[in-house]
């Protein structure tokens, strides 16, 4: 089926944006312990809240596109996500704090869902793998937001640069969302239950997801504070330490699709995680902010082809909906990259960042030894 170029850059503004979204929301943190007066166990709570807003919310978004298309449900979460910083921003204390961060986690786990789903869609109709250079829009809206947020935040405030996020986030949704795939529900979707699959594949794949995951997570949510009070870098520099992450992903994620049609998805993942343990060692054995982002850097091109292998495969599961498959892959892979990383608030507290991040570099293990299960990302992809 031929279908028009704009819906493979409809998608992939979205995943730009949500990325943006999500990469503002980095350097927020060491502002929000500030400004709330509270240390990493605390913070640990807000970025745990965060988590489960978005675990609540995946599956329902999951049905969503089986019922009624990942363009109507991705539609309903891009606008919902819109104005999330800016209650993060204006909420007074630490139970408002985090509850709005609970309701952003929500939104932006949902878009994610029915995105992925979209995208799956794309490919299936092209015949052609996307995938990676759409999570590598997302590294680049990430790296954007995490390498400007820190800037922005010193300049501008807490408030007037959620502001700015926001507006921005708006004007891309009024160009993309009337030009992404419109398709069709599931079959009987509407008079199936909602209940999660019953086959093991896509919960495998999940727990590869979940293992590589964490490590984003981590530095999504703790390189700014490893290098601002381990280290003592200023805010600004801060910020890049997510940054170099997400600008290395993003560069391998658009490389990712041609790695994957010429190496296939288990090889490009087992190469992928060895760099991304090598990356996260680094990082965690460095003493200074330099080689420290350095390592965060090379982890970012390891960890950037992990994620959209795993979602590929799940949204390619034989006799799985599309949508089901990729909320139980995001559920259970947003449990790492969300609910972990509130737990490493806690241990930062008894242990230095340093010793986690080695310690995450070991946990890689687990989706090497599980990257054979990724031959479905191979399904039906020229």
């Amino acid at each position: 089926m031929k279908v028009s170029a704009s819906v493979r850059w409809a998608v992939s503004v979205l995943f730009f944006v949500n990325g943006m979204l999500v990469g503002s929301w980095a350097p927020k943190i060491p502002v929000l312990m500030a400004r709330l007066e509270i240390g990493e166990a605390l913070a640990g709570v807000i970025v745990l809240a965060l988590g489960a807003g978005s675990i609540c919310v995946m599956p329902v978004f999951g049905a969503m596109v089986a019922r009624a298309g990942s363009a109507r449900a991705v539609t309903l979460a891009a606008w919902l996500a819109a104005p999330s910083l800016i209650w993060i921003s204006v909420a007074p204390g630490f139970a408002a704090v985090a509850t709005a961060v609970f309701l952003f986690g929500g939104v932006i786990g949902g878009m994610d869902v029915a995105m992925n789903a979209n995208a799956v869609a794309v490919e299936r109709v092209r015949g052609r793998a996307i995938m990676s250079s759409c999570h590598g829009f997302w590294s680049l809206g990430a790296f954007a937001g995490a390498g400007l947020g820190g800037m922005l935040l010193q300049a501008l405030g807490e408030v007037a640069h959620a502001v700015l996020v926001s507006g921005v986030f708006a004007a891309a949704l009024l160009w993309g969302l009337p030009r992404l795939l419109g398709d069709a529900p599931v079959p009987g979707a509407e008079k199936a239950p909602l209940r999660l699959p019953r086959t093991p594949l896509p919960y495998l794949i999940g727990l590869m997801a979940l293992a590589a995951m964490i490590p984003e997570g981590a530095i999504l949510d703790w390189a700014a504070v490893y290098l601002q009070r381990e280290m003592g870098a200023s805010l600004a520099l801060a910020g890049w330490g997510f940054a170099a992450c997400a600008g290395t992903m993003a560069v391998m994620r658009f490389l990712g699709d041609g790695l994957r049609r010429r190496f296939g998805a288990v090889q490009t993942l087992r190469v992928s995680t060895g760099l991304a343990m090598a990356g996260l060692a680094l990082a965690g054995l460095a003493g200074t902010p330099g080689p420290a982002i350095a390592g965060f850097s090379l982890a970012g091109i390891g960890i950037a082809n992990m994620v959209p292998i795993a979602f590929s495969a799940a949204g390619n599961v034989p006799g799985l909906a599309a949508g089901m498959g990729l909320s139980v892959v995001t559920m259970m892979g947003y449990s790492g990259i969300l609910l972990a990383p509130g737990s490493i608030g806690w241990l930062a507290e008894r242990l230095s960042l340093g010793v986690i991040y080695l310690a995450l570099a070991v946990l890689l293990l687990v989706p090497l030894a599980l990257s054979h299960l990724a031959r479905t990302a191979d399904f039906d992809i020229a």
